[in-house]
């Protein structure tokens, strides 16, 4: 995925893809706001409320499994919106969807959100790509769980954090990689002192920062790639 900058009023590069008229049916209805980590965007198996436009900041979905653990199935920064379950026609998800790395960006109610859908097909089209391309993302990440080292998903997890901020750092901590990846806190921090001793990135005290993007699109290998590629094809 590009990480071109977003031109524009609004820092998302949906809403920088929306024609005018389409914009226009949602524009007047946002507000602005702040998102801390943490900050809940979705429930499981609760009504969603609020569709929040990212403009700074990575959202995480998170699916819970039997046994309390919970998992990350996809990602969603300044490329993306949240309540996918309203593009597809219902009204909540069996995940939550909470702030990963705090940011901020535009809120609209989830009844605004669903009539502007209904009044505009090219709008309703856009956003149905972008619910396949969020599809594709989760789909790889399966596969990046199933066939890939913790030290691989490590590194194509920071290329997609990268592509979703501004700048170099990105503000993560053990625990939340642990629940990233799906592993064990003593796995990640093998991986991040292994991509450390590469020169692919440094840490300090929960921060980490990019030194060698190539270097760690290298190392995560096909696990990075499809679903940036298919979201260029689909939004653009």
């Amino acid at each position: 995925m590009a990480r071109a900058k977003i031109s524009g009023v609004f820092h998302n590069r949906l809403l920088a893809a929306l024609a005018p008229t389409d914009l226009a049916l949602l524009q007047g209805h946002f507000e602005k706001v702040t998102l801390d980590r943490r900050h809940p965007l979705e429930h499981p198996n609760r009504k969603i409320e609020h569709v929040y436009f990212v403009e700074h900041g990575i959202a995480s979905v998170v699916a819970g499994g039997d046994s309390g653990r919970q998992i990350e199935v996809g990602l969603i920064g300044c490329e993306g919106v949240s309540g996918l379950a309203l593009i597809l026609g219902d009204d909540r998800s069996p995940h939550s969807t909470y702030m990963q790395v705090g940011g901020g960006g535009q809120k609209i109610s989830a009844q605004m959100f669903c009539e502007a859908m209904a009044n505009s097909p090219s709008l309703r089209k856009l956003l149905m790509h972008y619910a396949q391309a969020f599809m594709v993302q989760t789909s790889h990440t399966a596969v990046a769980n199933a066939r890939g080292s913790v030290e691989e998903r490590l590194a194509r997890w920071i290329v997609m954090a990268h592509d979703r901020v501004d700048g170099d750092d990105i503000a993560l901590t053990h625990e939340f990689l642990a629940i990233m990846l799906g592993t064990r806190r003593p796995g990640v921090t093998e991986a991040v002192q292994a991509l450390s001793k590469k020169g692919l990135i440094r840490t300090d005290r929960g921060l980490v920062t990019v030194v060698d993007r190539e270097g760690l699109v290298k190392r995560a290998g096909k696990l990075y790639g499809v679903p940036e590629a298919e979201y260029e094809r689909l939004i653009g």
